[in-house]
């Protein structure tokens, strides 16, 4: 099962953790304030389903999808077609991302930033703020309930917002119950990486209207981002399809339905 393997892999990495947390934690809360994920959401979903668009290598499903991928010249295109936020994947052995794509991209626009990967310890979350990220994911399914709740509480405390990723209603429980306002609702079964897209449109109506509202993985086209906008979701998280089109910018365009 791919979650399994690349949170094992992940846990295994922070167990060798030597550094020391407070002081990093300390450094974190002196960064100047974060561009605002979150309010980006919640502005721009007032007139049209946001997009934040994502910096996407290579997924252990599909291959590689963007051999010669340059993140800052991407991202550029991403802006300019309109997209509300980027999303990067940092994780290297799985996506082939890293800390310097999520730099060269957040250099290259005025738009905040998600690090897209598998948060597992509190050097994760701290280590977000530190690569200049403006929130950071927590993935439910990967985490305790402690975990859950001392990860969310961290980042709040260093100033990230945080994006908590769901499969499910006991999940979005879990995700509620921590505070979160930006939750997540992922099309992909991360066990077997299959689409369901029922499943973000079982749960919309579950999510308070307070929360932002996000659908993940498996947006194609205009016809699914209408799909989830008239199911109640503020942003779609959108890779594959734009990281591998022609035009990215038209992409992008093509997915803000009002």
């Amino acid at each position: 099962m791919y979650l399994d393997k690349i949170v094992q892999s992940h846990r295994e990495k922070a167990a060798r953790e030597q550094r020391n947390l407070d002081d990093l934690v300390g450094q974190a809360r002196a960064l100047p304030a974060t561009r605002g994920f979150a309010e980006q959401l919640v502005v721009g979903s007032r007139e049209q389903l946001c997009v934040i668009a994502e910096i996407k290598r290579k997924s252990p499903s599909k291959g590689v999808l963007h051999p010669d991928l340059n993140a800052a010249n991407i991202s550029a295109l991403y802006e300019q077609g309109g997209a509300s936020c980027l999303s990067v994947l940092t994780d290297e052995d799985f996506f082939g991302g890293s800390v310097e794509d999520l730099q060269n991209a957040r250099a290259s626009t005025s738009l905040p930033v998600i690090r897209k990967d598998f948060t597992v310890s509190e050097f994760d979350v701290v280590d977000a703020r530190l690569m200049g990220a403006d929130c950071v994911l927590l993935i439910a399914a990967a985490l305790s309930n402690d975990e859950l709740s001392r990860f969310f509480d961290l980042a709040t405390h260093i100033g990230l917002d945080v994006l908590v990723e769901t499969h499910d209603e006991s999940e979005l429980d879990r995700a509620l119950n921590v505070g979160a306002n930006i939750v997540g609702v992922n099309q992909r079964d991360l066990t077997t990486f299959e689409v369901d897209h029922a499943r973000a449109e079982r749960m919309a109506s579950l999510i308070p209207p307070t929360v932002v509202r996000v659908a993940e993985s498996g947006v194609r086209d205009a016809r699914d981002a209408r799909r989830l906008r008239d199911a109640g979701y503020d942003a779609v998280l959108v890779g594959e399809s734009i990281v591998t089109a022609g035009d990215p910018a038209a992409a992008v365009r093509d997915l803000m339905v009002v």
